[in-house]
């Protein structure tokens, strides 16, 4: 038996069924059994609920592989001797699901999975489709939008409230929306108005930005589990940074404002970080930690993280704007920014068990610093 891309052999496709009571060995003996086989693997797959076992194996076999022999080949290995197992094999008639034959994965967000979930599926708005494989736990580097992702609101919109200038700066932003400003050029005259604005105002929005439902829990259930996490903004560290750091996010790209003698000069200082610097700090902080792109996910709600989306392993759109929800890989459409956790393959158990290690952790922390 060999791979898919050892042989270019047409044939046909069969399908193998084994279900009944799980034990230790069975793929095992399934695939010692299929050794003399002139076939390839295609596709595995396996699900065991509650002690049953349904384990499906593909194979492109050439013209000469009837199902009859396949099945009596597996019956007169040591499965065929256990009568809590049945095996089936059949012609794999359907066609590949999804683009260039490439399997996709739904996935469901609910607090609970029913029978009538289920039926309705296909109608349901809490759906995210991407790619399935390996790749969904092989991610070690995830990477988040600020505004209207890790926050709920616009941290360029607080700061003008502070600053009495609301609505002169939510006309600039409805210009650039509209495409008559591009981002560097809204960004700069949206700043200028900050001018004069105390940095004491600044720490007062930091300290009360708002974070969207289940940001706490997705990062630390990332860090709790090893992952690297990062925000990459057009937003400002000024007012980023605290909570970031309070989060216990690694690593933050964003814009600097200019500050002389307490006050905001209303200019953006240094590189700004627009559609192109997301996707540039994203490169580099991957470079840093060593991370393949390959293993990197982006997250983001807007046209300016587009960039970003389309070169990260895995670009998520979050209750996005359409032009980004085309370029991403999936789509979240649930306010829970926690949902992530489920794209990377990480079920409920897990972000259950990461969130009680995370707080044990915690309580050790402060026993030893009171010791």
């Amino acid at each position: 038996m060999t791979t898919e891309d050892d042989n270019t052999d047409v044939g046909h496709r069969l399908l193998i069924t084994v279900s009944g009571q799980d034990r230790p060995g069975v793929a095992a003996a399934l695939f010692d059994a299929l050794r003399g086989v002139d076939a390839t693997v295609a596709d595995i797959g396996q699900i065991t609920i509650r002690g049953h076992l349904v384990l499906c194996v593909e194979l492109q076999c050439g013209a000469t592989i009837s199902p009859g022999s396949v099945r009596r080949t597996v019956l007169a290995s040591e499965l065929g001797g256990d009568d809590r197992l049945s095996v089936g094999v059949t012609e794999a008639t359907e066609e590949p699901i999804g683009a260039s034959g490439r399997r996709l994965l739904v996935t469901l967000m609910s607090p609970s999975v029913t029978a009538e979930a289920i039926a309705g599926v296909c109608a349901a708005v809490y759906l995210a489709v991407q790619r399935a494989g390996l790749h969904r736990r092989a991610k070690r580097l995830v990477v988040l939008d600020a505004d209207s992702t890790l926050l709920t609101t616009e941290v360029i919109d607080q700061l003008a409230r502070e600053a009495g200038r609301s609505s002169e700066v939510a006309a600039i932003t409805d210009s650039a929306m509209a495409g008559g400003l591009d981002f560097v050029e809204a960004l700069k005259r949206r700043v200028a108005l900050l001018a004069g604005l105390s940095v004491d105002r600044l720490h007062r929005v930091a300290e009360h930005l708002d974070l969207a439902p289940g940001a706490r829990t997705l990062v630390r259930t990332l860090r709790t589990l090893g992952f690297s996490t990062a925000v990459v903004s057009g937003g400002f560290h000024e007012v980023l940074d605290p909570v970031c750091h309070e989060l216990g996010v690694d690593r933050v790209a964003a814009n600097h404002l200019g500050v002389h003698e307490g006050v905001l000069t209303g200019e953006v200082v240094g590189p700004i970080v627009d559609r192109s610097g997301k996707a540039s700090a994203l490169r580099r902080f991957a470079a840093e930690l060593g991370v393949p792109i390959s293993q990197t996910v982006a997250v983001g709600d807007g046209a300016n993280d587009v960039d970003m989306i389309s070169i990260a392993g895995l670009g998520i759109a979050f209750n996005a704007r359409p032009v980004l929800r085309d370029a991403a890989d999936a789509a979240i459409t649930v306010p829970y920014l926690d949902a992530v956790l489920y794209l990377l393959g990480i079920p409920r158990e897990e972000i259950e068990a990461a969130e009680h290690a995370s707080v044990v952790r915690l309580d050790r922390d402060e026993t030893e610093s009171l010791g």
